[in-house]
């Protein structure tokens, strides 16, 4: 598909124990796409997102605020491998 995108992901800021995980699973849900998100030692939190172009770009915009208690400092991307399996799924 022409309008697939595929990025990679690194949140840092109150990214962790405020739900963010649980929070970006959802929204990808809801906006159809394909991928992961997990937290990393550092304190970030690290996704991939892949799905029709406007509609990555609509999470990213998302990822900004989050769930409440969350504080988002940076967002970092660059392209990422496309995800094949269906769903969005936290990662450990």
């Amino acid at each position: 598909m022409s309008d697939e995108k595929s990025v990679s992901v690194q949140i840092t800021g109150r990214v962790q124990g405020v739900w963010y995980r649980g929070w970006t699973r959802a929204e990808a849900q809801k906006l159809g796409l394909r991928g992961w998100v997990r937290n990393e030692r550092d304190g970030s939190v690290s996704a991939v997102l892949c799905g029709p172009a406007a509609q990555v770009d609509e999470m990213l915009r998302r990822m900004w605020q989050g769930p409440g208690g969350a504080r988002v400092d940076t967002i970092e991307t660059q392209p990422g491998a496309p995800v094949e399996d269906a769903g969005f799924e936290v990662r450990r």
